[in-house]
């Protein structure tokens, strides 16, 4: 019923600039917590940035200053501005949510988008 769906990802040059979006879809009464991660290869899952219901936010220490996350609730929707980007920003980066469909809330895993950041 619910589906979260990444866009936005691809190739950019160290100091470049993306912006990602996740876009739920499905039986959605209302989006609680929002959180973008990322996965490198050979590395574990890592949370990015996160923003709650109220828009308060919080960044990994690697990317604060750097990345912006927000979030359109009219549009169920996420977004994760990074600028100045580098070679080690590249991996799969997932939008999580935490969604109350009108009788329980639990969290969703988007599939992913890739991010890849040369030198």
């Amino acid at each position: 019923q619910v589906q979260l769906v990444e866009s936005g990802g691809g190739l950019v040059q160290a100091g470049g600039s993306l912006r990602l979006s996740c876009a739920a879809s499905g039986s959605i009464f209302s989006i609680n917590a929002l959180g973008w991660y990322r996965q490198a290869p050979g590395k574990q899952r890592e949370l990015v940035a996160g923003i709650s219901s109220g828009g308060r936010t919080n960044y990994a220490d690697s990317v604060k200053g750097r990345f912006t996350i927000g979030r359109d609730n009219a549009k169920n929707t996420a977004y994760l501005q990074m600028n100045s980007l580098k070679p080690e920003d590249t991996a799969v980066y997932y939008c999580n949510a935490n969604i109350n469909s009108g009788t329980y809330s639990r969290s969703y895993w988007g599939q992913g988008t890739q991010v890849t950041v040369s030198s």
